[in-house]
């Protein structure tokens, strides 16, 4: 089975934690690094390679819209999924404004929104 890699960005470290306990707990799914900023996670996707980032929206620098973009520019790009508080319909219309696989609300995310984000994006 191949194990899908995955960045974390967060800048709030409890909700870091919280991602991480949901990826390592879901088969096929591994935590391969952290960022806390756009530009850190910009570094971390060079440098790693993940095949999936989950990008909270604010991030302090660039956001998480315009790091999505610039991810989204590279050769390999990564399947983004953007993670924030605001509604279901504002992180759909985000997604789509910068090229993302998908928006979760934090509260919606888990397991199951994981398998499901990675399944839609391979079509």
């Amino acid at each position: 089975m191949t194990v899908v890699r995955v960045l974390l960005v967060d800048d709030q470290a409890p909700f870091l934690r919280a991602m991480a306990a949901v990826v390592e707990e879901t088969p096929g799914f591994e935590v391969v690094g952290e960022a806390s900023s756009g530009e850190h996670s910009l570094r971390a996707a060079a440098e790693l390679l993940p095949d999936c980032v989950l990008m909270d929206v604010n991030l302090p620098g660039i956001d998480g819209l315009e790091a999505t973009r610039r991810l989204r520019g590279c050769q390999a790009p990564p399947m983004v999924v953007l993670l924030s508080t605001y509604d279901e319909d504002a992180g759909a219309h985000f997604a789509a404004e910068c090229g993302a696989a998908a928006y979760v609300t934090k509260s919606a995310f888990g397991s199951d929104r994981l398998r499901e984000v990675w399944a839609a994006a391979l079509g």
